[in-house]
């Protein structure tokens, strides 16, 4: 472990994270614990809600970590429009899209892995994405996305996540 690493707070995303996170970032992180014992697995900040123009790069970073990745489901009202399936790279990845307002997306791994990620809102703050995404990879979070998002800053705004007002 480098000693960059031991000297961040635990829970927080590492520093170099803070300085590169700015409205439009995109940002991942996933919890890389055995026991998977939070309800969330990681956050995406995306930049916009044109799932065309976000969705690959998510993928592709994913891919890179995780394997292949078959499917993504998401929730339908959060995104602009939304295909039945994006080519990323040379492989075809389904979208599942619901009107499920949780503030997240499910990613799927070979026939049953799945992987569950809070999506910060596009237009949601730095400090406030900030301290979502951290909550949302700690190994004992136990609340929900939509608590996150209200925990950390976006009760009464329109954040398009959930059709909140």
């Amino acid at each position: 472990m480098a000693d960059s690493d031991t000297a961040r707070t635990p829970g927080l995303l590492p520093d170099a994270a803070h300085r590169a996170a700015r409205p439009g970032t995109a940002l991942l992180r996933l919890e890389t614990t055995r026991t998977r014992e939070g309800i969330l697995d990681g956050a995406w900040w995306p930049r916009s809600r044109d799932i065309a123009a976000e969705l690959p790069g998510l993928v592709a970073a994913l891919t890179e970590h995780l394997g292949p990745i078959t499917r993504v489901g998401l929730d339908a009202a959060a995104w602009e429009e939304l295909p039945t399936r994006l080519t990323v790279g040379d492989r075809v990845v389904h979208l599942d899209s619901f009107p499920v307002g949780d503030d997240t997306v499910l990613i799927t791994r070979g026939d049953n892995d799945h992987f569950a990620l809070l999506v910060v809102p596009p237009d949601m703050g730095p400090e406030a994405a900030r301290a979502a995404m951290a909550r949302a990879v700690r190994a004992d979070n136990t609340a929900q996305a939509e608590q996150i998002l209200i925990d950390t800053g976006t009760t009464g705004i329109d954040t398009g996540t959930t059709g909140r007002s």
